[in-house]
């Protein structure tokens, strides 16, 4: 059992902030990794910390965990948080994610292969020709890393 069920296990369906990360993968045509989740919606790799995992330590650990592939260096884009990205889930759960995002070029090892528990498919897409149904954290994310071109 993971550091969020233990919590919730106290504390309910009661609101809470939650950190996690999302990477954005770029591969070396320049085309973003996303995956489809379960409920359809495209996104970026990522997912919550454990308890005592760094954000680039989760980062690297949701990408090889959902697609196969192990990363290098990662690159900050931007903290998302507030209002707006209040989550209430089908269960009852509330939540405030806190997503510290990533950007890397950095592909260092593994196949893309996408993990059946976390998604329906996983593939890279120009920048240009985005799919529909996309998480909303992802234009914001494109947006802020093409201003700063981190990677």
């Amino acid at each position: 059992m993971g550091y969020i069920e233990e919590l919730r296990k106290l504390v309910g369906n009661r609101p809470l902030n939650l950190v996690g990360t999302a990477v954005g993968v770029i591969n070396e045509k320049g085309e973003i990794l996303l995956q489809q989740r379960i409920n359809g919606v495209w996104g970026v790799p990522g997912g919550f910390l454990e308890l005592g995992e760094s954000t680039e330590e989760a980062g690297r650990r949701e990408v090889l965990e959902e697609t196969g592939l192990q990363i290098g260096k990662l690159d900050l884009v931007g903290v998302f948080s507030g209002k707006t990205h209040f989550v209430k889930l089908p269960n009852g759960d509330e939540f405030y994610p806190i997503t510290i995002a990533y950007v890397t070029r950095e592909i260092v090892a593994g196949k893309l292969d996408v993990n059946r528990e976390e998604g329906l498919d996983a593939q890279f897409f120009s920048l240009s020709a985005l799919p529909e149904n996309m998480n909303p954290l992802i234009p914001n994310l494109l947006q802020k890393y093409l201003q700063t071109r981190k990677v």
